[in-house]
């Protein structure tokens, strides 16, 4: 690992949660930003704009906030929400950074000449629907964003999805020691996707720090993403896990910034953001799919297919909307179908080893779900032989609540 790789690590540590570090790039003129948009290429958008470019299509951001005035997203951005209600506003250095760098990966339309300079996104001619969930890591109201910022995640994604969203991106996720499910984020989820609204996270940043599991992205019928450098070997920084459905580029990624200067930024929130914009073009193309068939076809066609057909570091392989959007016109709409073990009483486990291989629909598979079924029951029956009071009268086990925002090592 380079010095300069060490320095960007531990400036980026910051805004680690939301899966992104931002350092200043190399001074260059406007019209050289796109030239190192490396990412673009990767993932074949090029080909894909052949057939459309996102119109018609609205990505709704669950972040940090957008920059509306942005000039490579002047136009784009749609009147949102902020769920938290206090902290950094417009004008302040700790405002909107992340979620707009994730917009102008989305959605960016460049500006100047025919949109030449600056960011050009995977889906220019997509709208941004902003909806402020988290505060920025420089934020001096974090701290009282910690304790009173209560469902602001769930509660997001439920407007989002009451408000036109198509697709919802999740740059952010919590994979600290104390990390667990929320039930409430959840079933958010659920009616996203029974609403026909296509949901990408970000898979976690913790391949240093245990790779443990991240929520939302381990939620059932997500589309989890990990990151890859610009030669698509897995990021260092990138969660291996079970969960994991692509992966997408997520080092070295020029980002805009209401700064108005460029950067260039790491982590699986990039990813997700360059997944998301995928999703937005195939539902552009196919909007008669459902999020599930959409998911579907982002794992049948990702390029570069590890061995034995996915693995948790890159899970199915690299994002290729272009090829996506051609397997799509082959397919007959299905309904969306409840995500697999999606039901009240849905366990929460680790998930399946790094050995494992299933790609259901981000949830436990079948067996561990009926080992932890049959091992609850027969602990419920002995309990109550030994007190001889018949069965359990409550849960045995309470949800942490998630302790959210940019800080913590996440997505």
């Amino acid at each position: 690992m380079t010095g300069w790789r060490r320095l960007r690590r531990a400036v980026g540590a910051g805004l680690a949660a939301a899966g992104l570090a931002l350092l200043p790039a190399v001074p260059a003129r406007a019209d050289a930003i796109q030239a190192r948009e490396w990412a673009l290429d990767a993932i074949h958008a090029p080909t894909a704009w052949q057939t459309t470019k996102g119109a018609g299509v609205t990505v709704a951001v669950l972040d940090t906030g957008v920059d509306d005035q942005h000039p490579d997203l002047a136009g784009q951005v749609l009147k949102g929400k902020d769920m938290v209600g206090f902290g950094a506003g417009r004008g302040d250095s700790a405002w909107a950074r992340h979620g707009t760098a994730m917009a102008g990966i989305i959605a960016g339309h460049g500006h100047g000449a025919a949109g030449s300079d600056g960011v050009k996104g995977v889906a220019p001619e997509a709208k941004i629907l902003p909806v402020r969930v988290i505060l920025e890591e420089a934020d001096p109201a974090r701290k009282k964003a910690r304790t009173q910022r209560g469902g602001a995640l769930a509660n997001g994604i439920r407007w989002a999805v009451d408000h036109g969203a198509d697709v919802i991106n999740l740059s952010l996720g919590d994979d600290s020691k104390s990390a667990h499910p929320e039930p409430a984020e959840d079933a958010a989820v659920q009616y996203a996707l029974r609403k026909g609204v296509v949901v990408v996270a970000s898979a976690g940043n913790g391949g240093e720090d245990g790779d443990r599991a991240s929520y939302p992205a381990a939620y059932p019928g997500v589309i989890a993403v990990t990151a890859v450098d610009r030669f698509g070997l897995r990021a260092v920084f990138s969660t291996r896990r079970w969960y994991a459905a692509v992966c997408a580029p997520g080092d070295d990624v020029v980002i805009a910034d209401p700064d108005r200067r460029y950067y260039e930024g790491w982590g699986t929130s990039a990813a997700a953001a360059f997944v998301s914009g995928s999703a937005a073009l195939v539902r552009a193309a196919h909007p008669e799919l459902s999020p599930r068939q959409i998911r579907q076809l982002l794992i049948d066609t990702a390029q570069d297919r590890p061995k034995g057909g996915r693995n948790d570091e890159l899970g199915a392989g690299m994002v290729d909307p272009a090829a996506a959007i051609e397997a799509g016109a082959k397919l007959k709409p299905q309904a969306q179908q409840p995500a697999v073990g999606a039901s009240p009483q849905r366990y929460f486990g680790s998930g399946p080893g790094h050995a494992r291989t299933e790609s259901d629909e981000g949830g436990p598979n079948r067996l561990a779900l009926t080992a932890a079924a049959a091992g609850v029951g027969l602990l419920a029956a002995a309990v109550a032989l030994w007190r001889g009071s018949g069965p359990l009268r409550g849960p045995v086990a309470a949800f942490a609540r998630w302790r959210r925002g940019v800080g913590r090592p996440g997505s």
